[in-house]
């Protein structure tokens, strides 16, 4: 991504417009969408992309729908306006994604019309999924999602064209993981996977967004900087994984209150865990990425010694994090120009570290675990503005 051609922001100043309102909104989805997870409304509308076969969603729990979809889950309409309305502002994101997609393409040769022909494919592949032709609707997205990674791997960044295609594709498999996340009954695997997928969808947008910008910050010791960086994304990426997992897993109180043999445990319990600083645990099943399909993941269904596992993966991952995130600080603070970043990389990660603590210490309040989530995206910001804009003088 640091190539000359790389630095090259397309022409047209609608793209960076869209690019900058397409973070606004990616920011936006997964806060919302932590919110959804959260308050246990993932499996709220049981079919998709409908909600009961509605375009909206069903405004009274007495409405009249399939009786097919009301064995599967009763309508709550409390619940069901978030799936769906979280699905919707996931849409109109993707709507903007194959906008830069088509305006990074248009100097291509044959560019607007593969990103035109991969969409049609995506949407023709949707009324066949409705109308339970599985088959042929992944063909259809199999096929489109192709045609956008051969495009960026044969396009160079020159207008960031390959980035842009590589995003759509990114954006499209998000659908698919937002569908399976329904029809296979919140697998973790699956919710993971959305989860880290949102972030690499922000991630991608964000780095589009500052180079279209063209703001770079010129550093004589970029190349080293970017490597820092990069470690950084690494490390947060692993402890995202792990939040995501946990989440998925209900295994966020497994230490504290309501958690495992809560008759020996210590409500509300850290730094230890079930009252002891190394508690019985299973590694093992804790991470099981595959079960099968046809289980209802809601709730959670692994013993207490493997939620533990889980937790402690969590809580020792999130010090190498601390430690790490600590150390670019202050490294940043040494660089010079550098020190309003590395204040704020310090705060947010001390902040981070504070609201996982406090979703321990408060049993997981609603309010304080979706701030957690919305602090994973500000340090992504962080991280990733970083790598956009410090370059070395001289390069573009």
């Amino acid at each position: 991504m640091s190539t000359p051609a790389a630095s090259k922001p397309p022409s047209y100043k609608s793209f960076r417009r869209i690019a900058w309102f397409a973070v606004a909104l990616a920011l936006g989805v997964i806060v919302f969408g932590a919110f959804v997870r959260l308050s246990n409304a993932g499996l709220s509308c049981p079919d998709w992309p409908t909600c009961y076969g509605r375009a909206a969603w069903p405004t009274s729990a007495g409405e009249h729908a399939e009786q097919a979809l009301t064995a599967i889950r009763p309508i709550e309409p409390s619940k069901a306006w978030r799936e769906q309305f979280h699905r919707m502002i996931a849409g109109a994101l993707g709507v903007l994604v194959l906008a830069l997609a088509l305006i990074a393409a248009r100097r291509r040769r044959y560019g607007i019309a593969q990103v035109l022909v991969a969409a049609a494919l995506v949407a023709v592949s949707i009324p066949l999924y409705m109308r339970a032709d599985y088959v042929a609707a992944s063909v259809l997205a199999a096929t489109a999602e192709a045609i956008l990674l051969f495009a960026a791997l044969r396009w160079d960044n020159a207008g960031l064209s390959r980035v842009a295609a590589l995003t759509l594709a990114v954006i499209i498999f998000q659908a698919l993981l937002g569908m399976w996340t329904v029809t296979w009954l919140l697998k973790p695997i699956v919710v993971m996977g959305h989860l880290l997928g949102g972030l690499l969808t922000f991630s991608l947008l964000l780095w589009m967004a500052w180079r279209a910008t063209d703001r770079p910050i010129r550093l004589a010791d970029a190349s080293r900087l970017h490597l820092l960086v990069i470690g950084g994304l690494l490390v947060l990426g692993v402890q995202i994984a792990l939040g995501g997992w946990t989440s998925a897993n209900y295994a966020a109180l497994s230490c504290g209150a309501g958690g495992w043999l809560a008759e020996n445990m210590h409500s509300f319990d850290f730094p230890k865990c079930v009252g002891q600083w190394w508690p019985p645990h299973d590694f093992r099943e804790g991470f099981v990425l595959w079960r099968g399909i046809g289980v209802d993941y809601e709730g959670g269904i692994l013993d207490g010694e493997a939620r533990i596992a889980i937790q402690l993966a969590h809580r020792m991952m999130a010090a190498v994090v601390f430690v790490y995130l600590l150390a670019l600080a202050w490294r940043l603070m040494r660089t010079p120009g550098m020190r309003g970043w590395a204040t704020l990389l310090g705060l947010l990660t001390l902040a981070q570290v504070t609201l996982g603590i406090a979703n321990v210490k408060l049993s997981l309040p609603l309010s304080v675990a979706v701030l957690h989530n919305a602090g994973a995206v500000l340090l992504l910001f962080v991280l990733v503005t970083l790598l956009a804009r410090v370059r070395a003088p001289g390069h573009g």
